[in-house]
């Protein structure tokens, strides 16, 4: 048996297939890990959900912002974007089944038996191990519900920025969702940042609302103790091109979408795999 893990496939099915021949996949023996984002901005976000739903359980998903923006719109809560190229998907016979296999899936996995785990967007430097075990416990609790939509509409927001002063349970589930989904630098008090995306050698510091100051920006992997005893895995932040600068700490995205390359790392070797973008003109 081989664990696969992929980046973000962004409805990039071709490419994921590519990759997958490439290895040899073998769904009966093999595993594959699959960092979130699955859907959104490629050009076949309905046959990409469809096969990694036939995968069963050899299919280890995590959600990522483009998967729960996705069932935000399914359910009324959020108008979907053009460029997100979801139109089929929507009208698609199965999508109800497709959507309630989406909910189903977790923001955290642990891959194999190993003290490694995958998320999106990584572990708030914030959180313990068993904290963020806990809250991704607590938030799939809440998606796969019956109340699911009112949680889908709970999870738009920036506040709290702090676990420290997330003291409801929609606060609780708000910032889980933006720690294990949305993050990507945190400052130097370890609250969340959202709005920089570009590479840590390439950083503007952000300015405060009155321009008068710069404030430090570190990336999360840098600041949370949790990795220094743990490896871990994630996706979202397509501007690292697979570039980390903590060593047990793997980034997954290398921006198919954007006209790059979908990475598939192989887990017993951590030997890298990857497909050129199949997309003439990525925007």
């Amino acid at each position: 048996m081989a664990i696969y893990l992929v980046g973000d496939i962004q409805g990039c099915y071709s490419e994921l297939k590519a990759l997958l021949k490439k290895v040899a996949f073998n769904q009966e023996v093999d595993q594959l890990y699959l960092a979130g984002d699955l859907v959104a901005r490629g050009p076949d976000s309905l046959a990409t959900l469809r096969f990694v739903k036939s995968l069963k359980h050899s299919a280890k998903v995590v959600l990522g912002n483009h998967d729960l923006h996705l069932l935000a719109v399914y359910a009324g809560i959020k108008k979907v974007k053009e460029q997100d190229k979801l139109t089929s998907l929507l009208a698609a016979d199965d999508v109800d089944d497709l959507m309630n296999w989406l909910a189903q899936q977790p923001l955290l996995q642990q891959i194999g038996n190993d003290n490694a785990y995958m998320s999106h967007a990584g572990i708030s430097p914030q959180w313990n191990l068993q904290q963020a075990i806990t809250q991704a416990n607590f938030a799939q609790m809440k998606l796969s519900a019956v109340t699911r939509n009112y949680w889908l509409s709970a999870m738009y927001g920036e506040q709290p920025d702090d676990w420290q002063q997330a003291k409801t349970a929609e606060e609780k589930f708000r910032y889980t969702i933006n720690s294990f989904t949305r993050m990507r630098y945190c400052y130097p008090d370890k609250r969340l940042e959202f709005y920089n995306k570009s590479a840590p050698a390439t950083l503007t510091s952000k300015l405060d609302s009155t321009e008068k100051k710069q404030e430090t920006l570190l990336p999360w992997y840098e600041i949370s103790p949790t990795i220094k005893k743990s490896t871990w895995v994630f996706g979202h932040w397509a501007a690292l091109m697979g570039n980390c600068s903590v060593p047990n700490v793997y980034a997954l995205d290398t921006g198919c979408v954007w006209g790059k390359h979908l990475t598939m790392l192989r887990w017993h070797d951590k030997k890298t795999f990857i497909e050129q973008s199949h997309l003439k003109s990525a925007k």
